[in-house]
């Protein structure tokens, strides 16, 4: 049975039990205005060594920082994760960034990422966030799964988040 709990900076290395590993078929790009598809077939391995140590560095850096990160567990072994970043962005500093969510292959479409991402939604209104940020990952699973939660198209791209991730599909999603 998968439980959902809040993390703490000590599970730091447990994002080591997550393959993120996927068969993408389509992709998405946005341009002038319009999201385009792209049919671009092939396989996305899980991460290489130094992909973990980014991705343990950003889960450390937010949680030093009053990030909060929510875990799903199958008994010790972790298989999905959010993290809700901790700088207000914005014109109006009402929006919170979700800067990781990743749940591994074998335990996906079973509503895992529907309940870290609530429990991210919670977290984010409670720290007086109106509308969540996501920089997604252009995949179709991803855009397809934010866009699930009513999430669309960021009308002011967060610019900081752009440079960092030019390809990503920017996102809002009202709290």
């Amino acid at each position: 049975m998968v439980t959902i709990v809040q993390m703490k900076l000590e599970d730091a290395n447990r994002i080591r039990d997550i393959d993120r590993s996927e068969t993408i078929e389509l992709t998405y790009r946005y341009r002038e205005g319009t999201l385009e598809e792209l049919k671009t077939p092939h396989e996305c391995p899980n991460w290489m060594e130094d992909q973990y140590q980014e991705i343990i560095s950003r889960y450390e850096y937010e949680l030093t920082h009053g990030g909060v990160a929510f875990g799903a567990f199958d008994g010790s072994k972790l298989v999905g994760f959010g993290v809700l970043a901790h700088k207000l962005r914005g014109k109006d500093h009402n929006q919170l960034q979700i800067d990781l969510m990743y749940v591994t292959w074998e335990y996906r479409r079973q509503g895992i990422g529907r309940q870290i991402f609530a429990q991210l939604s919670k977290a984010a209104i409670k720290k007086g966030a109106e509308y969540l940020y996501i920089s997604s990952t252009e995949t179709e699973s991803a855009v397809k799964f934010y866009s699930s939660f009513g999430s669309s198209i960021a009308s002011e791209v967060d610019e900081e988040l752009f440079m960092k991730e030019p390809e990503d599909i920017h996102m809002l999603t009202k709290l």
